[in-house]
C-alpha cells in the first residue's frame, strides 16, 4: 500500500566558523537557545512533526519542493484513513449471495466486483487506512411491528453477514482482522500496515429486542452500533421511513413517534456505554440526536409518555456517557436532508468531543429543500453538485464552525447506487487529501479527519467503559 512519493533533497548548506568574541558565561547561555534554535529548524527542514494523538511521531513533507498531491499520497503512507462506514458485505450479498467462491475472491483480488467501490487493488491506490465495516441488514417487513418474532430474520442476516467478514478475513487478514481496540488498531497499522477493520451494525433493529445479542455482537467486533436505520424501533425516532406500498419502496421524513429515546433507549444506551461501543446517530432524527447528546426529550411526540414509563423522577438522564459518533451523515445546512446534523448539533458535537464523519451519497451531500408543504417530503436531489468539492465543502463547513477536532469521513461506499463525480471508488482518496491541503487545511488537521479524530473518540469511549466496569457497574438485564 505504500506510495511512491516524490522526494526533495536540499544540499547541506556550508558553515561558517569564526572564532567567538563572547564572554564564557554568555556562551553557556546561548548554546543552549542556539542548540533549541538549531532543532526547531531541522524539524521545519525534515517536516518533523508530533502526532496529535500523543501515539508518537510522524515525518510529514513540506509543500516547498514537492507536489499536493505527493503531500497527500506521503500523509496516507504515514497515517490511518479510517472509513467510518462501508458496505461492501451487504454488496456481496446482493450480488453474490454471500457466495465467497475461488471466482469472487479473484474478482475482488484484481478489481472486477460487480460493484467496483471497494476491492483489492482500489484499496492500495487510495491508500485506504481501514473501515468501519457494516453488518448491515433491513430493518422489519412491518416497521411498525416491534415484536421478538417480527425481527428474527434481521437477527439471523446480520449473523450471516458477520459470517461473510469473518471468511473474508480467512483469504485477505490484513484487511478483515478486528482489533481488539483503538490503540492495538493504530499500533497494527503503524508497525504491519493491517487496516484497520471492526465492525458496525446500521440499526437496533438488528439486535431483536435483545441486549444479549448486543453483547454477543460485540464479542464479535462490532464496535458501534447505530441506533437506527430507516425505521423507528422501541429505543428511538430515526429520521427517514422506509417501507413498501403497494409492492413499491417509498421512503420519506419520519414524524416523531417516542420523542428521541425511550426508557428502554436509555438502558440500551447504558449497556453500549459499559461494553465499549460506540452508540452511532446516523440515521436517527434531530430529536433523537439532542437526546443522545445532552438528554433532551421532546415530550410532545405521540408516545413520549408511554415511552418513558417507569422512569423515576429522581432519575438523571443527561444523554451518552460516552461521546456519541455519526458514522456517515453530513451537514444540514449544505443538503436539508432530515438524517443530516444542523448547525446548533454541531455545537453540542463539539460539547460532547465527539465527530462527524461526512458521507459521500450524493442524496445527502447535494439537495435542495423540498418543494412541497408535505412535511415528510424529502428533499430534492442536486447531481450537478454531487462532486469531490462537495464533499470538501461539507468538512470545511464542520472544521470552520466547530473545530477540525469534530469532522472525520464516512464514505458509505458499496451502499450507494450513485457516487460523487471526482470520488467514485476508495481508489479516489488521495484526491480528497489533496483538495483539503489546496483548500488551506494544515497537514496536522488533515490527519486528525482521515483517522485521527475516529481513534481519539473510539479510546475515549473504552477508556469510559473500563472505568464503569471498575466501579462495579453491571450488565443491563433483559426483560424476559
Amino acid at each position: 500500500m505504500q506510495q511512491d512519493i516524490e522526494k526533495h533533497d536540499s544540499a547541506p548548506m556550508p558553515v561558517v566558523r569564526r572564532q567567538s568574541v563572547l564572554p564564557p558565561f554568555r556562551r553557556i547561555i546561548l548554546i543552549p537557545l542556539f542548540a533549541c534554535a538549531y532543532i526547531a529548524f531541522n524539524a521545519a527542514i525534515t517536516g518533523l512533526s508530533i502526532d496529535t494523538r500523543g501515539q508518537g511521531y510522524h515525518y510529514h513533507a513540506l509543500a516547498t519542493g514537492i507536489s499536493v498531491t505527493a503531500r497527500a499520497h506521503q500523509i496516507l503512507a504515514e497515517n490511518p484513513l479510517i472509513d467510518g462506514h462501508n458496505d461492501l458485505l451487504i454488496s456481496l450479498r446482493e450480488d453474490y449471495h454471500n457466495h465467497l467462491t475461488d471466482d469472487v475472491l479473484e474478482q475482488f483480488s484484481n478489481g472486477t466486483l460487480h460493484n467496483k467501490q471497494t476491492d483489492v487493488p482500489r484499496i492500495q491506490k487510495g491508500g485506504y487506512g481501514g473501515a468501519f465495516w457494516s453488518a448491515f441488514w433491513l430493518c422489519q417487513k412491518d416497521i411498525f411491528d416491534f415484536r421478538d418474532e417480527a425481527y428474527a430474520p434481521v437477527v439471523r442476516a446480520t449473523l450471516e453477514q458477520i459470517d461473510v467478514y469473518n471468511r473474508l478475513g480467512s483469504s485477505y487478514p490484513r484487511y478483515f482482522t478486528v482489533p481488539s481496540s483503538a490503540s492495538s488498531a493504530f499500533e497494527q497499522f503503524r508497525t504491519n500496515h493491517t487496516l484497520i477493520a471492526p465492525l458496525a451494525i446500521e440499526g437496533l433493529h438488528q439486535i431483536g429486542n435483545s441486549l444479549s445479542t448486543l453483547r454477543l455482537y460485540h464479542q464479535l467486533g462490532v464496535r458501534y452500533s447505530t441506533l437506527n436505520w430507516n425505521c423507528h424501533n422501541q429505543y428511538s425516532d430515526a429520521a427517514v421511513l422506509t417501507y413498501l406500498t403497494k409492492g413499491n419502496v417509498h421512503s420519506e421524513k419520519s414524524t416523531p413517534y417516542w420523542g428521541g429515546v425511550s426508557r428502554k433507549g436509555r438502558s440500551v444506551i447504558r449497556e453500549m456505554n459499559r461494553l465499549g461501543m460506540m452508540v452511532d446517530l446516523s440515521h436517527v432524527s434531530q430529536d433523537t440526536m439532542r437526546d443522545v447528546l445532552i438528554g433532551e426529550h421532546n415530550h410532545n411526540a405521540p408516545h413520549s409518555e408511554d415511552g418513558l414509563a417507569g422512569i423515576s423522577t429522581e432519575e438523571q438522564w443527561t444523554g451518552s456517557l460516552a461521546p456519541p459518533i455519526f458514522s456517515h451523515s453530513s451537514t444540514y445546512s449544505l443538503c436539508p436532508h432530515p438524517r443530516n446534523v444542523p448547525d446548533d448539533i454541531l455545537q453540542l458535537v463539539k460539547k460532547r468531543n465527539s465527530v462527524v464523519m461526512i458521507n459521500f451519497n450524493p442524496g445527502v451531500i447535494a439537495c435542495t429543500a423540498p418543494d412541497s408543504t408535505d412535511l415528510t417530503a424529502l428533499p430534492i436531489d442536486d447531481p450537478a453538485n454531487a462532486t469531490l468539492d462537495r464533499i470538501v465543502e461539507h468538512i470545511l463547513h464542520v472544521g470552520e464552525l466547530i473545530g477540525y477536532d469534530h469532522v472525520g469521513i464516512g464514505s458509505d461506499f458499496n451502499g450507494i447506487e450513485e457516487v460523487p463525480k471526482g470520488m467514485e471508488d476508495v481508489s479516489k482518496f488521495p484526491d480528497l487529501v489533496a483538495e483539503l491541503l489546496r483548500k488551506g487545511v494544515s497537514e496536522e488537521d488533515v490527519i486528525k479527519v482521515i483517522g485521527g479524530n475516529i481513534l481519539r473518540v473510539w479510546g475515549e469511549v473504552e477508556r469510559i467503559s473500563k472505568k464503569l466496569q471498575a466501579d462495579g457497574m453491571r450488565p443491563v438485564e433483559d426483560d424476559l
